[in-house]
């Protein structure tokens, strides 16, 4: 009697790399609509760099994390410098066990489709395109309208884009149109969800703050909110991988403030009910953040744009009146003061405003193109 054979697996590789929280958001978003959407394919997440290359990767993370808040200006110059780079694997040899890296999961894995949140895999895939055949590559471009030109150096079946400035910018970089798709930002399928009765809007105005800015900035931009605390105001304080430096700040602060004033969190899931939940945010220019910013539609302070790749991103929103931007600690709070005001008319006005533009289900438009390529 014959004996059954065992089923083939259906693979999608995800591959994302952890410099800056934008690539592996996406990532996992995508992955997750993947999973709703299709049940029957495999869905699997790979941070390949970090795989490959460990030790090497911890390093870089720390230099990029440390050039975007303390040496902006030395970032901006090596993010110019990486426009004339060649990422040819050929050509560098430091890219070499990286091809080899996702080789083995090629012959290993089968995966019938590639999606890349990161623009380092199209170049990789390329050089193994001469060696063996390759599945179909989906690339999520991560920034709005400033797109660096790695992003499109190696080609890509398929560019899935957040918005239609962006889809006109890589066509003007000799992208063809039937290569480009406007899905939106990937954000977590939390977005499309109802929201729990506990975590409704409270009677008080509540203000999010997501620290990424030097300890002394963080430090006067909490005394720039202290007179709105006092007032009655609420603040929600989810500080993650920045607890250990912000520690001795924020016990200094919480202690000039009433108790009740300041909730502390560290790292947390709820990052897309926060910001449903909140009349206003304090952030960074981030393409993960920002376009979570657009999901929930919760009017923002920009307190920081990093050189270059995030510069799009911020002013997609100014160019909207969906945010004020902030170049100090002292404006920052005004700008949060004004946004309150008058039973948050501004405030209301920018939701208004980002009603055209804000794409929460972004992550399953994502997915569906990644199956259609199939």
């Amino acid at each position: 009697m014959a004996h059954p054979q065992p089923a083939m697996r259906r693979v999608i590789l995800v591959l994302t790399a952890g410099f800056g929280d934008g690539h592996n958001t996406a990532a996992a978003s995508t992955a997750a609509a993947l999973r709703k959407l299709c049940p029957g394919e495999e869905v699997l997440v790979s941070d390949l760099i970090c795989e490959v290359q460990p030790s090497l990767t911890t390093v870089l993370k720390a230099l990029y994390q440390f050039a975007i808040t303390h040496f902006p200006s030395g970032w901006r110059f090596v993010y110019r410098l990486l426009e004339k780079s060649d990422m040819d694997p050929a050509k560098s040899a430091w890219l070499i066990p990286l091809v080899k890296g996702l080789r083995h999961q090629l012959e290993t894995l089968k995966p019938r489709v590639i999606v890349s949140t990161y623009p380092l895999y199209a170049g990789l895939l390329d050089a193994l395109r001469k060696q063996m055949p390759v599945p179909k590559l989906v690339t999520v471009i991560t920034d709005s309208t400033s797109v660096h030109p790695i992003w499109l150096t190696q080609p890509s079946d398929l560019y899935c884009v957040a918005d239609i400035e962006t889809d006109e910018v890589i066509r003007a970089m000799g992208i063809p149109p039937e290569k480009t798709r406007i899905t939106g930002f990937p954000v977590s399928l939390q977005f499309t969800e109802v929201l729990p009765v506990e975590a409704k809007k409270a009677d008080h105005q509540r203000i999010l703050y997501l620290p990424s800015t030097p300890g002394s900035h963080v430090a006067a931009t909490l005394a720039s909110l202290r007179p709105l605390l006092l007032a009655g105001a609420r603040l929600t304080l989810p500080v993650g991988k920045h607890s250990s430096r912000l520690f001795h700040i924020l016990r200094e602060f919480t202690d000039s403030v009433p108790a009740h004033a300041v909730d502390i969190i560290g790292w947390t899931t709820r990052i897309p009910e926060l910001l449903r939940t909140h009349d206003v945010v304090i952030c960074k220019a981030g393409g993960a953040i920002l376009h979570e910013v657009m999901a929930a539609r919760i009017p923002a302070v920009i307190d920081y744009v990093v050189p270059g790749q995030e510069e799009g991103n911020a002013n997609y929103l100014l160019s909207r009146h969906c945010a004020l931007q902030s170049k100090t600690a002292k404006e920052t709070g005004t700008a949060v003061a004004k946004i309150l005001a008058d039973k948050s008319e501004l405030g209301q006005k920018m939701r208004d405003n980002m009603l055209p533009i804000s794409l929460p289900d972004a992550a399953i438009r994502t997915a569906e193109e990644v199956l259609a390529v199939l």
